[in-house]
């Protein structure tokens, strides 16, 4: 199966029409506006909001305090996250319900699979 690219966040093979084949290692990690967190956006839907992103942080990475404003859903690959309820290890599975408010850490660094609804609301001035 080859692969078209149509954009930096997706590769689809041309022989689909109903599903969206996305190669993940070809994809470049981009920064996000959070020191020591990078991603890879697997699926993204503007108008809703909701978007699957493989997430890379750095050993020490947080994302400071913030307020899930639908469930999200996390699988550790490797690394810990980490906040006041505790932590999901790899192999883990967290997800938080809507409303729910934490900072999020990663002492070691971790590689983790995320599914949101809809973008977090931040409390740092920027969104």
């Amino acid at each position: 199966m080859t692969a078209r690219t149509s954009g930096p966040r997706a590769q689809v093979a041309p022989a689909l029409q109903n599903s969206h084949l996305v190669d993940p290692q070809a994809l470049p990690w981009q920064p996000t506006r959070f020191p020591g967190v990078s991603w890879k956006m697997l699926m993204e839907d503007p108008a809703s909001g909701m978007f699957t992103a493989l997430m890379r942080w750095e050993p020490g990475a947080e994302l400071p305090f913030h307020e899930h404003t639908e469930i999200e859903q996390t699988y550790v690959l490797s690394g810990r996250l980490v906040d006041d309820d505790g932590e999901c290890g790899p192999g883990q599975f967290v997800w938080r319900r809507k409303g729910s408010r934490h900072t999020a850490r990663t002492p070691e660094g971790a590689t983790m699979l995320a599914f949101f609804l809809k973008p977090n609301k931040f409390f740092d001035g920027q969104g």
